[in-house]
C-alpha cells in the first residue's frame, strides 16, 4: 500500500530523506564509536540503497531485480561482518558502488528526460549532488583498500572506519573547500579528487541552475 502512494512527484523526497539519515548516522558513528558500529552504518546503508531504487522506478518489471540486488547486499554485508575478510569487503563496496550509480543514471533519467521542471525534480537535482559526492566516498575506500597509504591523514583500516572521514573528504573535495586534514598521497588519488571537484562544479553551473531557470520561467510563463 505504501508502494501506491509513491509517485514521481514526490519520490525523491523520500530518497534526500535517506540520504540525510545516512550521511547523519555515519557522522553519529563517528563521533560516539562503539562496537555496534560497522553494523550501523552498514544497515543504514542497506536502508539507503533500498528507499532509492524503491523511490525512482515502480514498474513491476522491475520489482524482481530490485528485490534479488537488495538482498545480494543484505548477504554480502552478513558475509562481511561475519567472516571479517578483506575480499568480502571490497565486494561490498563494489556493490555499493554500483548501486549508488545506477541510482544516480536513474534519477539523471526523470529529472532530465520527463516532463516539466517541479520542486521534485529540483530536489532530485539535489539528491544527484548527494550521490555524486558518496559515489566518490566510495571509489575512495575501495581505492584505499587496495592502495596502502594512498591517503595523508589516514590509515588503512576496514572500510567502515574510514566511511565517515571519507563521506566527509568526499564532500569537502566537491565543493572545492579543501581543508587539507586529509589529502590525497598518490597520483590516482590525486586524479581523482581533482576530477570530482571539477565534476562537482560543473554540475552545479550547468545542471542546478538550468533546472531553476527553467522553473522560474514556466512560473512566469504560468503568471502570463
Amino acid at each position: 500500500m505504501a508502494d501506491k502512494k509513491l509517485t514521481h512527484q514526490d519520490n525523491f523526497v523520500y530518497l534526500t530523506i535517506a540520504l540525510a539519515v545516512l550521511l547523519f548516522s555515519s557522522a553519529l558513528v563517528d563521533q560516539f564509536a562503539g562496537p555496534a558500529g560497522q553494523l550501523i552504518v552498514q544497515a543504514v546503508t542497506l536502508v539507503t540503497l533500498a528507499v532509492a531504487v524503491w523511490s525512482i522506478h515502480r514498474e513491476k518489471s522491475w520489482y524482481r531485480t530490485r528485490v534479488g540486488f537488495i538482498a545480494a547486499i543484505f548477504l554480502v554485508a552478513v558475509l562481511s561482518v561475519v567472516l571479517n575478510k578483506s575480499g568480502f569487503h571490497l565486494a561490498y563496496l563494489a556493490i555499493m558502488l554500483a548501486f549508488f550509480s545506477m541510482t544516480v543514471w536513474l534519477a539523471a533519467r526523470q529529472v532530465l528526460f520527463t516532463g516539466a521542471v517541479d520542486q521534485n525534480k529540483i530536489l532530485g537535482a539535489i539528491c544527484i549532488y548527494l550521490l555524486m559526492g558518496l559515489i566518490w566516498a566510495v571509489i575512495y575506500l575501495l581505492v584505499g583498500q587496495i592502495i596502502p597509504d594512498s591517503f595523508n591523514g589516514q590509515v588503512t583500516t576496514p572500510w567502515y572506519d574510514n566511511f565517515p572521514d571519507f563521506v566527509y573528504f568526499s564532500f569537502v573535495s566537491l565543493t572545492t573547500l579543501g581543508f587539507g586534514d586529509i589529502s590525497p598521497a598518490v597520483p590516482i588519488t590525486r586524479f581523482l579528487v581533482y576530477m570530482e571537484a571539477i565534476v562537482g562544479q560543473f554540475y552545479l553551473a550547468i545542471l542546478v541552475a538550468s533546472l531553476v531557470g527553467i522553473r522560474v520561467s514556466d512560473h512566469k510563463s504560468d503568471r502570463a
